[in-house]
């Protein structure tokens, strides 16, 4: 077992680039993994249920972003901090928040999948439900709530124990879950005939297999951070500073649950049905090469946040600057996928022509600002890495708030659904800009304010 000594002069000596590769290869085959088994749970219902029932599971996106936004406020927040903690050498005081975030997770999470489960049937129609596709995001989300929890410990409690120095292990939990998953959704839904809810049982038992992993790593006495009953109990100061940093990705999984709202609205409005399970798609794929991107976060932030806790800015920046690069690279990737081969793309989802090409079209469109936008993410991260919540939280909102709903709002009226799948690469490259100005100024301010280090 990997000592705290040991980690803490990995993130402090070791070249950047190994190190960005030791921490964020782990994160990304762990992401990569986790989005490939939703897809091709997709790939399952599409084939095996039929293209109306993509629709239909395409209207329940916004309560599982729900669900992972309440894990990503306290995991990702926890993690941030225990990496600046750690950084500081204050283990003590990084198992306080190991022991906080537990509890607020079960508070947050709970709270959201009660209302979630109360208020379901109004939500999915004011989600842009018809009566062709509510039956089935009913189905799905009748069972798939009430296993919440276990996906918010699962991806929150991951992000701690990658950023307390095992990213290795992390990588395990994603690919424990996925690959449970794509061997239960199969058997559920071709071979016990569940149709959509054998999706749902799937992918709930693979996060309780994935929560009991990586909760007992926590109660393990060779782990560099543990449980103890004394942590549980919730602190203020403590509370404010997780959800401080969470808020940016919570920010934005929030934002882009409004989004998702009213581009369903948008396309049942232009588009009818079909338009919808076509954004079920181009999602599936988009969400595929930004989860790449989450990866790559996920990977760098114990070394940004460590480094800037140990005042090691030249570290810190040099990480960016790989991070920028490697980013634009994978989105890159995207881009040239969804624009030379977007037809094979949507033939894995449905055997339904129409849909095809609905789907086909609006991946090509989307994919337009894919090579700038790895780099906004990055940013992003990056300020959340070293606890500046406010920046971290503006650009997230950028990209999913401030630009594409307005965009969502003009550009249907003139070019009808065509002009709601063009807000998204619009959206994309304004946000972007936005981000490229504010890394800028923060650069060429903190380094005229920052002495060197010694």
């Amino acid at each position: 077992m990997t000592s705290q000594a040991e980690i803490t002069n990995n993130l402090a000596t070791e070249k950047i680039g190994k190190l960005i590769w030791t921490y964020s290869l782990p994160a990304i085959v762990g992401t990569v993994v986790m989005s490939l088994y939703n897809i091709v749970d997709r790939i399952f219902i599409g084939q095996g249920v039929g293209p109306l029932a993509i629709s239909g599971l395409a209207l329940t996106f916004p309560f599982m972003i729900l669900l992972m936004a309440s894990g990503m406020l306290v995991g990702a927040g926890s993690a941030a901090r225990i990496s600046i903690t750690l950084g500081e050498n204050n283990k003590e005081k990084a198992e306080k928040i190991l022991g906080n975030a537990l509890t607020l997770t079960f508070i947050i999470s709970g709270t959201v999948i009660i209302l979630s489960y109360i208020f379901m049937h109004d939500l999915l129609h004011l989600f842009g439900g018809t009566e062709n596709t509510t039956r089935y995001a009913e189905d799905f989300m009748r069972v798939i709530i009430p296993g919440g929890i276990f996906s918010a410990l699962s991806y929150g409690f991951n992000n701690i124990m990658r950023a307390s120095g095992y990213p290795h292990k992390a990588m395990y939990t994603m690919i424990i879950c996925a690959v449970l998953n794509a061997i239960l959704a199969p058997i559920f839904i071709f071979v016990f005939h569940w149709g959509i809810q054998g999706a749902a049982h799937a992918t709930n038992i693979s996060y309780f297999v994935g929560t009991i992993w990586v909760l007992t790593h926590f109660l393990k006495p060779d782990s560099n951070i543990r449980f103890y009953r004394k942590n549980f109990k919730l602190e203020k100061k403590i509370i404010l500073s997780i959800i401080s940093i969470g808020l940016s990705p919570f920010s934005m999984q929030l934002a882009t649950c409004f989004v998702v709202i009213l581009v369903n609205t948008t396309l049942i409005h232009y588009g009818g049905d079909l338009a919808i399970g076509a954004f079920g798609i181009i999602n599936s794929i988009n969400t595929l090469i930004v989860m790449i991107i989450i990866g790559l976060n996920q990977g760098t932030q114990p070394i940004v946040g460590f480094n800037y806790g140990a005042k090691n800015f030249e570290r810190m920046f040099k990480t960016l600057k790989y991070a920028i690069v490697i980013g634009t690279c994978i989105t890159t990737l995207g881009f040239l996928i969804g624009t030379f081969a977007p037809t094979l793309i949507a033939r894995l989802f449905t055997t339904d022509a129409k849909l095809q090409a609905i789907a086909a079209k609006a991946l090509q469109i989307s994919v337009i600002m894919f090579p700038i936008i790895g780099s906004q993410i990055v940013i992003t991260n990056f300020f959340q890495s070293i606890g500046k919540a406010k920046v971290s939280i503006f650009l997230s909102l950028t990209r999913q708030f401030l630009f594409l709903i307005p965009c969502l709002l003009i550009f249907p009226r003139f070019l009808g659904v065509t002009g709601a799948w063009t807000a998204m690469p619009v959206s994309d490259g304004l946000a972007s800009i936005v981000a490229y100005v504010t890394i800028f100024l923060f650069v060429r301010r903190f380094k005229a304010t920052t002495p060197r280090r010694a």
